[in-house]
């Protein structure tokens, strides 16, 4: 038998609604009566609408089919393609119709919303299904490619050669060199972690050497060229091209600095006429050394005239120019084509100082590669704590280093450089000064002691 519930509301309509929002359409009214209130609560209280009812007992709870066409009702489950004219189905679209009228709703509207609804929900459903399907392939494809955590000893290194302000990408090259070529027994022992690494960073230092003299020429060892050798400095503006010039002034044409070196016949020039009192300050430095003669360049036919009249008299001609930011391509144009004045075989030394942040030395190197520079002669080594910086930016570039200037003695604060000058200055790292200089061995006539 059948269980009997009871459902009340302010009116039938409101009890329909009530039994269908919370036992579905399936059912079936048995009784309805008015409860009307007594005693006190008369006054207080309106009348209520009680309904007896039950639902279809063969198909359970919430299939609530009218008693009088259980054979009409099948689950919407059940629907074939050859459903569309059965007249149970139409019995039972209607009779749904029914209730939701009774209950105050266009069912319509109703049936209109409940597509909308499931439309949406499949389409919301379909997207959660491909954000989902991409982020578990996201996933695995992260897990592929996860770099695999490093060996204590390459993490400790990572974190030395980013303290001393090496690059990222020199960084990332030194870790896949060692993941590569160091085994085990190697990466447990720190020692020779670091020592490994040293070397390689010593490696990728290239100092620059000068052409063979030729025979009978009075140049010397270090400087190894042929009579009416040019120098010229390039560079950026307050790098110290100037002081820079004048100690390489005296260190050749004083012989100052070694007492096997006699001294040279060397002229300096300076085209730097729009510095207030540089080509002064140039002219009283050669003035105190007496033997080293002056003259101040104006255009590109005095410069050819000058080089043209004393070069083969001339061991060494030092040349001085303005000093131009690499964001002026005019100014570096026109730097360019003076200099052409002094013929293909000039040695140009990119001037930088140690101190210049990473990106902008990066940026300095690429905006003067069109002089075509031999080399790097790095200044004011002394301003800074770190060399890290130099080392990476000119071993991607490919450049060598000439001399280094550490100081502003004239005669003193200038000297040739040496791969080990650079490793016993990095931050953090053990530095076996011995065995790195039988590694690097400094070339004794290179030396200004």
């Amino acid at each position: 038998m059948a269980e009997i519930l009871v459902e009340r509301g302010a009116s039938r309509g409101d009890c329909v609604h009530k039994i269908v929002s919370k036992y579905g359409i399936y059912f079936n009214i048995l009784r309805e009566r008015t409860i009307t209130p007594s005693g006190i609560f008369k006054w207080f209280s309106k009348e209520e609408v009680e309904v007896e009812f039950s639902l279809y007992p063969q198909l359970g709870q919430g299939l609530n089919i009218p008693a009088k066409q259980p054979q009409s009702i099948r689950q919407p489950a059940a629907i074939t393609e050859n459903d569309d004219d059965d007249p149970n189905l139409v019995d039972f679209e209607e009779k749904k119709k029914q209730i939701l009228t009774a209950a105050g709703k266009d069912p319509n509207k109703v049936f209109r919303q409940k597509k909308e609804q499931e439309d949406r929900e499949t389409g919301q459903q379909l997207i959660l299904d491909k954000l989902n399907e991409i982020m578990e392939k996201q996933e695995q494809i992260s897990a592929k490619s996860a770099p695999k955590q490093d060996h204590p000893s390459l993490l400790r290194i990572t974190q030395m050669l980013r303290q001393n302000e090496f690059s990222e990408r020199y960084i990332n090259g030194m870790l896949d060199r060692a993941r590569k070529e160091l085994p085990l027994e190697t990466l447990d022992d720190f020692n020779a972690v670091q020592n490994q690494v040293l070397v390689w960073i010593g490696e990728s230092i290239q100092i620059y050497s000068m052409p063979p003299r030729d025979e009978g020429s009075s140049g010397f060892a270090d400087f190894d060229a042929p009579a009416g050798r040019i120098m010229a400095l390039v560079g950026p503006t307050g790098v110290g091209k100037t002081t820079t010039i004048a100690k390489l002034a005296v260190v050749y044409g004083c012989g100052i600095g070694s007492a096997e070196r006699p001294p040279l016949s060397v002229r300096v020039y300076t085209i730097d006429t729009f510095k207030i009192g540089g080509s002064e300050q140039l002219q009283k430095y050669c003035e105190v050394m007496e033997v080293v003669p002056f003259g101040i360049i104006n255009n590109q036919l005095e410069l050819r005239k000058e080089i043209d009249m004393y070069r083969e008299e001339t061991d060494l001609i030092l040349i001085d120019t303005i000093g131009s930011s690499p964001n002026d391509p005019v100014k570096l144009g026109e730097m360019k084509a003076l200099l052409n004045a002094c013929g293909s075989k000039a040695d140009i030394y990119l001037v930088l100082s140690a101190s210049t942040k990473t990106n902008d030395i990066e940026h300095i190197l690429r905006q003067f590669e069109p002089f075509n520079y031999q080399a790097v002669l790095l200044t004011k080594m002394d301003e800074t704590s770190t060399v890290g910086n130099i080392i990476s930016a000119l071993a991607e570039k490919g450049k060598p280093v000439s001399f280094i200037t550490n100081g502003q003695q004239i005669h003193k604060d200038i000297k040739k450089a040496n791969v080990v000058g650079f490793l016993i200055n990095l931050e953090g790292f053990s530095v076996d000064r011995e065995e790195m200089e039988k590694r690097f061995p400094v070339v004794q006539a290179d030396k200004f002691v």
